[in-house]
């Protein structure tokens, strides 16, 4: 297990292996995550909330997490979705 993850985060410096960002997922929703090189974070479209890496590994804990003010690092087009 220590070589996987030595191996998966080996390029997080440069943003988040490809191996790595598809395994990851947002802990609230449950959706896929993406990196952001502006921020260097790891978005939730589907709820608008910025999580960051520090120190290479990925801080997904719900509390960590920033709600997204600026509409320019958000993939989604302003309209969330009600769910039930």
């Amino acid at each position: 297990m220590v070589k996987v993850s030595k191996f998966v985060m080996k390029n997080v410096g440069e943003g988040i292996s490809k191996t790595l960002s598809e395994i990851l997922v947002c802990p609230l929703t449950k959706q896929p995550l993406r990196f952001c090189e502006k921020t260097g974070s790891l978005i939730s479209d589907e709820i608008g909330v910025s999580f960051p890496i520090v120190d290479g590994i990925p801080r997904l804990v719900p509390k960590d997490g920033k709600i997204l003010e600026d509409e320019g690092l958000s993939h989604t087009d302003g309209h969330k979705e009600m769910k039930d």
